[in-house]
Protein backbone atom coordinates (compact mmCIF):
# COMPACT_ATOMS: atom_id res chain seq x y z
CA UNK A 1 0.00 0.00 0.00
CA UNK A 2 1.31 3.20 -0.82
CA UNK A 3 0.08 7.20 0.06
CA UNK A 4 -0.83 9.49 -3.06
CA UNK A 5 -1.57 12.88 -2.67
CA UNK A 6 -3.92 14.42 -5.82
CA UNK A 7 -3.97 18.18 -6.22
CA UNK A 8 -7.06 18.75 -8.11
CA UNK A 9 -9.04 16.04 -6.23
CA UNK A 10 -12.35 17.60 -7.13
CA UNK A 11 -12.11 17.34 -11.32
CA UNK A 12 -13.48 14.90 -13.48
CA UNK A 13 -10.24 13.42 -13.52
CA UNK A 14 -9.03 13.57 -9.92
CA UNK A 15 -11.79 11.39 -8.68
CA UNK A 16 -11.60 9.28 -11.08
CA UNK A 17 -7.65 8.95 -10.06
CA UNK A 18 -8.74 8.49 -6.07
CA UNK A 19 -11.35 5.75 -7.11
CA UNK A 20 -8.42 3.67 -8.94
CA UNK A 21 -5.78 3.95 -5.72
CA UNK A 22 -8.82 4.05 -3.28
CA UNK A 23 -9.18 0.48 -4.85
CA UNK A 24 -6.01 -0.81 -5.24
CA UNK A 25 -5.73 -0.35 -1.49
CA UNK A 26 -3.68 2.79 -1.64
CA UNK A 27 -4.33 5.47 1.27
CA UNK A 28 -4.98 9.15 -0.37
CA UNK A 29 -5.06 12.89 0.42
CA UNK A 30 -7.39 14.57 -2.08
CA UNK A 31 -6.41 18.27 -1.98
CA UNK A 32 -9.11 21.19 -2.80
CA UNK A 33 -9.26 24.60 -2.93
CA UNK A 34 -12.25 23.89 -0.86
CA UNK A 35 -12.85 20.82 1.47
CA UNK A 36 -16.53 21.91 2.54
CA UNK A 37 -17.27 21.48 -1.41
CA UNK A 38 -16.36 17.95 -1.72
CA UNK A 39 -17.46 16.09 1.07
CA UNK A 40 -18.09 13.18 -0.84
CA UNK A 41 -14.65 12.27 -1.67
CA UNK A 42 -14.68 11.20 1.85
CA UNK A 43 -13.74 7.28 1.87
CA UNK A 44 -11.89 4.78 3.22
CA UNK A 45 -8.34 5.42 2.73
CA UNK A 46 -9.10 9.08 1.40
CA UNK A 47 -8.20 12.80 3.55
CA UNK A 48 -9.52 15.89 2.00
CA UNK A 49 -7.48 18.58 2.81
CA UNK A 50 -7.48 22.27 1.42
CA UNK A 51 -4.42 23.64 -0.68
CA UNK A 52 -2.74 25.07 -2.94
CA UNK A 53 -0.67 23.52 -6.27
CA UNK A 54 1.05 26.89 -6.43
CA UNK A 55 2.27 27.19 -3.10
CA UNK A 56 5.57 25.84 -2.36
CA UNK A 57 5.29 25.87 1.57
CA UNK A 58 1.80 24.21 1.79
CA UNK A 59 2.67 21.15 -1.34
CA UNK A 60 5.47 20.37 0.94
CA UNK A 61 4.08 20.32 4.09
CA UNK A 62 0.64 18.46 3.28
CA UNK A 63 3.22 15.79 1.17
CA UNK A 64 5.78 15.15 3.59
CA UNK A 65 4.91 10.89 4.08
CA UNK A 66 3.77 10.17 0.81
CA UNK A 67 5.23 8.04 -1.64
CA UNK A 68 3.93 9.48 -5.04
CA UNK A 69 2.02 12.68 -5.93
CA UNK A 70 -0.59 13.63 -8.86
CA UNK A 71 -1.55 16.99 -10.17
CA UNK A 72 -4.22 17.18 -12.18
CA UNK A 73 -4.93 20.95 -11.45
CA UNK A 74 -6.01 24.06 -13.75
CA UNK A 75 -7.46 27.61 -12.81
CA UNK A 76 -9.78 28.55 -15.76
CA UNK A 77 -9.69 32.22 -14.47
CA UNK A 78 -5.75 32.65 -13.94
CA UNK A 79 -3.54 33.84 -16.49
CA UNK A 80 -2.77 30.45 -17.94
CA UNK A 81 0.97 30.52 -18.62
CA UNK A 82 1.67 32.20 -15.13
CA UNK A 83 -0.79 29.31 -13.17
CA UNK A 84 0.70 26.30 -15.37
CA UNK A 85 4.44 27.23 -14.73
CA UNK A 86 3.85 28.06 -11.19
CA UNK A 87 1.75 25.49 -10.25
CA UNK A 88 4.84 22.86 -12.13
CA UNK A 89 7.31 24.91 -10.34
CA UNK A 90 6.05 24.89 -6.58
CA UNK A 91 5.14 20.90 -7.62
CA UNK A 92 8.54 20.21 -8.05
CA UNK A 93 9.81 22.08 -5.61
CA UNK A 94 7.19 21.27 -2.51
CA UNK A 95 8.13 17.67 -3.43
CA UNK A 96 11.67 17.48 -3.10
CA UNK A 97 11.53 18.86 0.22
CA UNK A 98 8.81 16.48 1.13
CA UNK A 99 10.84 13.83 -0.45
CA UNK A 100 8.44 12.48 -2.45
CA UNK A 101 10.51 11.12 -5.64
CA UNK A 102 6.98 10.66 -7.80
CA UNK A 103 4.77 13.22 -9.80
CA UNK A 104 2.35 11.98 -12.40
CA UNK A 105 0.77 14.71 -14.00
CA UNK A 106 -2.22 15.06 -16.09
CA UNK A 107 -1.55 17.00 -19.35
CA UNK A 108 -3.23 18.24 -22.50
CA UNK A 109 -3.48 15.89 -25.30
CA UNK A 110 -2.52 19.66 -27.73
CA UNK A 111 0.69 19.39 -27.05
CA UNK A 112 1.34 16.02 -27.79
CA UNK A 113 2.94 14.78 -31.54
CA UNK A 114 0.72 13.41 -34.42
CA UNK A 115 1.85 10.48 -36.24
CA UNK A 116 3.66 13.30 -38.48
CA UNK A 117 5.64 14.62 -35.83
CA UNK A 118 3.36 18.05 -35.74
CA UNK A 119 2.15 18.97 -32.41
CA UNK A 120 -1.47 18.23 -32.13
CA UNK A 121 -2.37 21.80 -31.58
CA UNK A 122 -0.65 23.23 -35.25
CA UNK A 123 -2.47 20.35 -37.34
CA UNK A 124 -5.06 21.63 -39.78
CA UNK A 125 -8.19 22.01 -38.82
CA UNK A 126 -7.60 21.92 -34.89
CA UNK A 127 -10.24 24.38 -32.63
CA UNK A 128 -7.50 26.88 -31.79
CA UNK A 129 -10.21 29.32 -29.62
CA UNK A 130 -8.42 27.71 -26.65
CA UNK A 131 -4.72 27.80 -27.84
CA UNK A 132 -4.47 30.42 -24.77
CA UNK A 133 -4.74 27.40 -22.76
CA UNK A 134 -2.69 24.63 -24.53
CA UNK A 135 0.31 27.56 -24.33
CA UNK A 136 -0.07 27.67 -20.52
CA UNK A 137 0.04 24.19 -20.54
CA UNK A 138 3.66 24.25 -22.69
CA UNK A 139 4.91 26.63 -19.96
CA UNK A 140 4.57 24.27 -17.66
CA UNK A 141 5.99 21.62 -19.64
CA UNK A 142 8.71 23.48 -19.83
CA UNK A 143 9.39 24.45 -16.58
CA UNK A 144 9.27 20.57 -16.06
CA UNK A 145 11.63 19.86 -18.47
CA UNK A 146 14.39 22.41 -17.81
CA UNK A 147 14.36 21.98 -14.26
CA UNK A 148 16.87 19.93 -12.99
CA UNK A 149 15.52 18.10 -9.82
CA UNK A 150 15.57 14.58 -7.93
CA UNK A 151 11.82 14.09 -8.47
CA UNK A 152 10.93 11.46 -11.24
CA UNK A 153 8.18 13.29 -13.64
CA UNK A 154 6.01 11.87 -15.87
CA UNK A 155 2.98 13.70 -17.82
CA UNK A 156 -0.07 11.57 -19.23
CA UNK A 157 -2.45 12.96 -21.30
CA UNK A 158 -5.53 11.42 -23.21
CA UNK A 159 -4.20 10.69 -26.72
CA UNK A 160 -7.23 12.82 -27.55
CA UNK A 161 -9.88 13.68 -25.28
CA UNK A 162 -11.93 12.77 -22.41
CA UNK A 163 -14.70 10.60 -23.38
CA UNK A 164 -17.18 11.73 -20.86
CA UNK A 165 -20.04 9.50 -21.43
CA UNK A 166 -18.48 6.21 -22.64
CA UNK A 167 -18.23 2.64 -20.77
CA UNK A 168 -14.65 1.95 -19.37
CA UNK A 169 -12.78 -0.69 -21.29
CA UNK A 170 -10.60 -1.93 -18.38
CA UNK A 171 -7.54 -0.90 -20.81
CA UNK A 172 -5.48 1.22 -22.00
CA UNK A 173 -2.58 2.15 -24.88
CA UNK A 174 0.05 4.22 -25.46
CA UNK A 175 -0.45 6.71 -28.53
CA UNK A 176 0.46 9.71 -30.52
CA UNK A 177 -1.44 12.82 -31.00
CA UNK A 178 -4.61 12.08 -32.38
CA UNK A 179 -7.48 14.29 -32.37
CA UNK A 180 -10.36 11.51 -32.87
CA UNK A 181 -8.65 9.29 -30.22
CA UNK A 182 -10.87 8.99 -26.99
CA UNK A 183 -10.48 7.82 -23.71
CA UNK A 184 -12.74 6.77 -20.42
CA UNK A 185 -11.71 8.71 -17.30
CA UNK A 186 -11.68 5.46 -15.46
CA UNK A 187 -9.28 3.97 -18.01
CA UNK A 188 -7.06 7.06 -18.23
CA UNK A 189 -6.70 6.65 -14.00
CA UNK A 190 -5.62 2.90 -14.74
CA UNK A 191 -2.56 4.31 -16.75
CA UNK A 192 -1.70 7.31 -13.90
CA UNK A 193 -1.92 4.63 -11.27
CA UNK A 194 -0.01 2.17 -12.94
CA UNK A 195 3.11 4.31 -13.22
CA UNK A 196 2.49 5.13 -9.80
CA UNK A 197 2.60 1.36 -8.97
CA UNK A 198 5.37 0.24 -11.20
CA UNK A 199 7.23 3.52 -12.95
CA UNK A 200 8.22 2.40 -16.40
CA UNK A 201 8.23 6.11 -18.05
CA UNK A 202 10.61 8.98 -17.01
CA UNK A 203 10.65 12.65 -17.53
CA UNK A 204 8.82 12.73 -20.64
CA UNK A 205 4.98 13.16 -22.13
CA UNK A 206 2.52 10.54 -23.00
CA UNK A 207 -1.07 10.31 -24.86
CA UNK A 208 -3.08 7.56 -23.37
CA UNK A 209 -5.97 6.09 -25.58
CA UNK A 210 -8.57 3.24 -24.72
CA UNK A 211 -7.46 0.20 -26.11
Amino acid sequence: MSRIIVFGAGGRGGRAIIHEAVRRGHRVTAVVRDPSKHADLASDGVEIVAGDVTDVEAIARLAKGHDAAVNSTADLNADFDAFFSSAARATLDGLTRAAVDRLVTVGLASLLNDASGVPLMDTPGYPQEYRSFYLGHEAGMRVLRETTTPVDWVVLSPAGDFDHDGTPTGRYRLAPGDADSRITYADFALAVLDEIDTPTHHKTHLGIEAA
